[in-house]
């Protein structure tokens, strides 16, 4: 599975982006998918993720209420749509997703496959 992000960019605080993650080499509605975000000096950390057929989703504390993940398993790509973004967001966010049937939870361990990452970044 190949997976590709894109969206990424500079926004003001408040401000909103939308992040793209187009999969390929797997029928895509086969795959839980997930987003990560990763800031300079930290983990990796959990974002969210939706269910394979998109019937269930789970977000990260932080950022309830302001993201939203989609996906199109026509388009064979998810969506993470970022909302009043804030300078804490700054990260580059990864595109994840698990081939086993089971959910996914919120750790690194659960996915199988990782996009190469896009930048966003918000400025105060």
């Amino acid at each position: 599975v190949q997976l590709q992000a894109s969206g990424g960019g500079l926004v003001q605080a408040g401000g909103s982006l939308r992040l793209s993650c187009a999969a390929s080499g797997r029928t895509f509605s086969s795959l839980h998918m997930g987003w990560f975000r990763q800031a300079p000096g930290k983990e990796r950390e959990f974002v969210t993720v939706i269910t394979r057929n998109g019937g269930s989703t789970d977000y990260a504390d932080s950022v309830k209420g302001r993201f939203t993940i989609s996906r199109d398993n026509a388009k064979s790509t998810v969506y993470l749509q970022m909302n009043s973004l804030k300078p804490e967001d700054t990260a580059v966010y990864y595109c994840a997703a698990r081939r086993r049937l089971t959910a996914p939870g919120t750790s690194v361990d659960d996915y199988d496959y990782w996009g190469q990452g896009t930048q966003v970044t918000v400025s105060s």
